[in-house]
Order: structure tokens, then C-alpha cells, then sequence
């Protein structure tokens, strides 16, 4: 294996990378304190607050048609972090980035439910990808705007319901530089079908907090296949439920029983009665038919059907029943 010289001087001396990165934050945290950018953030800030886009004149002006505030807006920090990697090629930049075999993002600003994030989907990746069954809905609002590269899509829009799914309405979309569009995610989603070469495009997302949920469905029926908290903090917790349950921490029933009971979103409470139930039954159990008993309780129908199933399935139940009566 070939090292060069000036890596391998780094296994005994690291002072170079950690100088070379404290200069590339300290770029970027002058680049942050411009006006511009300083605005923005104040903008985001009334955005997640729930204010129209088109009441935030910094913002809006990246996502207008025809408008070269996004380009001059990423030329202008890639300029600065890019002209700092030259110089010190050991450093990295100091953002959030996620990468795989067809989509790579930077987030450039976020705050709050809030985030502002340049992504690039490379078309070899995305034709390597299997074909789409299903389609995911997370609430919240997206706005788009296609800084370069062109390519097909297919939007999804939710046009009805019915038990167990949803009706789907699919129409054909094509991008090019330039072009803006803009989400519900409640019920709308956007399918990239084939991009030539790449896609570079500046995303607005606004998250939906406190107990929305994100459906997937199957686009051959419009089945609903999956449900999870939109929130970020709630999913966290909701594989923590499911972590406690896999392990067979009976010893957490307590603690999971309080939480499907607090006021919490519907997904997470629900998770954490199934967890519980799991582990243990007899706790499960009561904790069921208090929440079947409370009539404002969003979740009191499912859980007194539930409470019906299990009673038919299982009837030592009822002791446990005759207990919490």
C-alpha cells in the first residue's frame, strides 16, 4: 500500500488536521455571520413558526423561478469553503452531510423544524435502484428548486381515502434548471424516475411536530404498508420502545405503560403499549383499558377494540379486566 509522506506524518504529529480544521469552522462562522446568512436563519425562524413562504422576501427569493439568489447563495459559500480545503486538504468541512450510491445532501442551515439543505441525485445510482413499490408521505411542507441537471418524475397526490389505504392519483413531472415546485407531504410525494446525468437542488423542509405521523403505501393499491412518528424526537424514542421490547426488558413495562399514557403523539403512545403488552401482560393490559375507558382519548377506539380481541383470544384476561373495573 502506497502512503504518501504527508499522511503518513500525520500518525505521529495530528497539529496540521486539527489546524487545518479549526480554519475550515472558522471560515464557515464568518461566512454565517453575513448578513445575508443572517438573515436567512431569522427568516427560518418565522417559517417554523408556521408564516407563508411568500411573507419572507430572503427565503422566498430562493425558490422563485428564474431568480439567481440560490445559485449566488451556494456560490458564494462553496467559494469561501472550497478556496480553505485548497489551502488544507486534511480539513472537512464543518456541515452535516449524508451520502450513498444515489443521493448526496449538505445541510447548509437549520433551525428548529426547519432545514435548508443542497442535495445531488446522480442518475447512474438512481438507474442501479430498484424499481418503486411503495411511496412514503411525512407530513410537513417541501419546496424544491432545480439548480442543475435534468430528469423525470412522477408526482403522487393522496386524492381519497378508505379503510385500510388510500387512492392515488399519479402525474408525470419533468425537471430543469430553474424549475420550483412545492409539497404537502400529508399528501403529496415526488418519485425520481430517470435523471441523465445528476440533479443539484436546494430544499426547504418544514417538519410537522408533536404526534404527526408519516404513512407509506403500496402504489399498486394504495395499501397502507407502514406508519411512524414524523417527529424526530418521538422516532428516536419509538426505537427505544422497540429496543426495550427486543431485549425482553420486562423490567421496563412501568416506564412504558407511563408513556403510553402520557400526551404524546399516537404512534409513539401506541408503541409503547404494544412493547409493553409484549413484556409484560398483565400491566399491558390494565394500562389497555384505562386508555379504552377515556373517551377523549384519540386512541380509546383502537385500544377497546384491542381490548375486545385479546379478551376473545386470551380470556384469563379477564381477571386483570375485573381488576381495573
Amino acid at each position: 500500500m502506497l502512503i504518501r509522506d504527508e499522511i503518513q506524518a500525520l500518525r505521529s504529529n495530528d497539529a496540521p488536521q486539527r489546524h487545518a480544521q479549526a480554519e475550515l469552522a472558522l471560515t464557515h462562522e464568518r461566512w454565517c455571520a453575513g448578513a445575508r446568512y443572517q438573515a436567512i436563519e431569522a427568516e427560518m425562524q418565522r417559517y417554523g413558526a408556521g408564516e407563508a413562504l411568500d411573507r419572507l422576501p430572503v427565503l422566498a427569493d430562493l425558490f422563485t423561478p428564474g431568480s439567481s439568489a440560490a445559485r449566488d447563495l451556494l456560490d458564494g459559500l462553496f467559494g469561501v469553503l472550497l478556496a480553505e480545503l485548497r489551502a488544507r486538504p486534511f480539513g472537512q468541512v464543518p456541515l452535516r452531510h449524508f451520502c450513498n450510491a444515489r443521493l448526496a445532501s449538505l445541510l447548509i442551515a437549520s433551525v428548529g423544524s426547519v432545514g435548508l439543505v443542497v442535495q445531488s441525485i446522480d442518475g447512474a445510482g438512481l438507474r442501479r435502484r430498484d424499481p418503486f413499490l411503495t411511496a412514503s408521505f411525512p407530513p410537513g411542507e417541501t419546496w424544491e428548486h432545480v439548480l442543475a441537471g435534468t430528469g423525470e418524475a412522477e408526482l403522487l397526490e393522496i386524492v381519497g381515502r378508505r379503510p385500510g389505504g388510500v387512492e392515488l392519483q399519479r402525474r408525470p413531472c419533468s425537471l430543469a434548471p430553474g424549475t420550483v415546485n412545492r409539497r404537502d407531504g400529508s399528501r403529496e410525494s415526488l418519485m425520481h424516475l430517470s435523471i441523465p446525468t445528476s440533479l443539484v437542488l436546494l430544499k426547504l423542509q418544514r417538519r410537522v411536530e408533536g404526534g404527526a405521523v408519516a404513512r407509506e403505501y403500496r402504489l399498486s393499491d394504495g395499501v397502507q404498508l407502514h406508519q411512524a412518528s414524523a417527529s424526530l424526537s418521538e422516532s428516536r424514542l419509538e426505537l427505544a420502545a422497540a429496543l426495550l421490547g427486543r431485549m425482553g426488558r420486562s423490567d421496563a413495562a412501568p416506564l412504558l405503560a407511563a408513556m403510553a399514557e402520557e400526551h404524546g403523539g399516537d404512534s409513539l403512545r401506541w408503541q409503547s403499549l404494544r412493547e409493553c403488552l409484549a413484556l409484560d401482560s398483565r400491566t399491558g393490559f390494565v394500562t389497555l383499558c384505562r386508555i379504552a375507558a377515556r373517551a377523549d382519548d384519540p386512541l380509546s377506539g383502537p385500544a377497546g377494540a384491542l381490548r375486545a380481541q385479546l379478551l376473545e383470544t386470551y380470556p384469563q384476561l379477564k381477571e386483570a379486566a375485573a381488576c381495573q373495573g
